[in-house]
């Protein structure tokens, strides 16, 4: 059965504990967060895979499409949501550091960012935007769940998720970089 009853009074439990939470705590909402996350990159990864966009070189002469960074990103939120459900797994800093090598590359193909831009432009990169967003949520909801209870969150699972909205931010310019749609700045009027 997809349905239990056991949630109907408000309370959860993690998976593998039988202890029972409130789904208001700040727990359920960062892995309500991060599975949010998780599916809107699922979405993300299709339109990429429907454009055929290029990728990215990262090492020597391998080219990492986006659809295949954005799962890469979908299997590292589950060991993030592993982490906040209570179990011993943690990102570790070698995800850390491709991620960054990742952006690096990225930012090497694009014009420097002089100002804040509008998002859109191409549909991959609209919905990279949204994921973008979202990413700064989980952020925020998984460091609240580090600071306010007794789950300390690893050092690197929280540098993972500050450098992902960089990452959806450089996949964004990108996918508009080379389509050819320049980027547009507020005008504050």
């Amino acid at each position: 059965m997809l349905y239990t009853r056991t949630g109907d009074k408000g309370k959860t439990s993690l998976f593998g504990s039988k202890k029972r939470i409130s789904k208001n705590s700040t727990v359920a909402e960062a892995l309500g967060s991060l599975d949010e996350l998780n599916s809107f990159l699922g979405l993300c990864k299709v339109e990429a895979r429907k454009t055929q966009e290029g990728g990215v070189l990262v090492g020597k002469r391998k080219k990492v499409l986006t659809s295949d960074i954005l799962r890469e990103v979908q299997q590292n939120l589950f060991i993030v949501q592993a982490e906040v459900a209570g179990a011993r797994k943690k990102i570790t800093k070698q995800k850390v550091v491709r991620v960054e090598q990742i952006v690096n590359k990225i930012e090497h193909e694009l014009p420097p960012l002089t100002d804040f831009s509008l998002a859109g432009g191409t549909e991959l990169s609209a919905l990279l935007d949204v994921a973008r967003t979202i990413a700064r949520r989980v952020e925020r909801r998984v460091v609240a769940v580090h600071e306010e209870s007794e789950k300390k969150i690893s050092e690197h699972t929280r540098a993972y998720l500050n450098r992902l909205s960089s990452l959806l931010f450089a996949l964004a310019r990108l996918t508009n970089h080379r389509s050819g749609i320049k980027e547009e700045s507020p005008n504050y009027r």
